[in-house]
């Protein structure tokens, strides 16, 4: 472990448990996640053209990714349920590859990396999900946090 630093979803006893936030301020976070789909330039090519026989890949892959995000606290069992403000997804298509990048913001107590990593890792699986038929050697990579913000809480009335 990093010199500093300590597991915050663990006891005194070691034992799993939930970070008690009850005393922190509502602030301003966001989070930036991104991953990506390695696939075969055929595969690239029908995603280009909308030619796969489960439809927009891109398209489904976005809201997939939304609706993900805004799932992270029910999939992740120490993840909070916090107030989303937005959720955002966009898919890059490269040559060998579909890039995806998630913003996730909220104003609450904790932050909302959770969710901007849930919702690129959806999206890539959505992704995966449709192109599977026509490529079996497809590989998700790459899934980092890329940016975390906190806004410094406001002085009360």
């Amino acid at each position: 472990m990093a010199e500093g630093t300590e597991l915050t979803h663990v006891d005194g006893a070691g034992k799993a448990t939930m970070v008690d936030v009850s005393g922190k301020p509502r602030v301003k976070r966001t989070a930036r996640a991104t991953c990506f789909v390695r696939m075969a330039p055929s595969t690239i090519a029908m995603v280009r053209s909308n030619s796969l026989k489960k439809g927009d890949v891109l398209a489904t892959a976005r809201i997939a990714g939304i609706m993900g995000g805004k799932k992270a606290s029910e999939l992740i069992p120490l993840c909070h349920n916090i107030e989303i403000d937005r959720v955002a997804v966009d898919c890059t298509v490269e040559d060998d590859r579909i890039v995806i990048e998630s913003l996730a913001v909220c104003t609450d107590k904790t932050g909302i990396e959770m969710e901007a990593l849930t919702a690129a890792s959806v999206a890539a699986l959505t992704i995966w999900d449709m192109c599977k038929a026509v490529d079996k050697c497809m590989s998700i990579e790459g899934l980092t946090l890329l940016e975390k913000t906190k806004e410094a809480p406001r002085e009360r009335d």
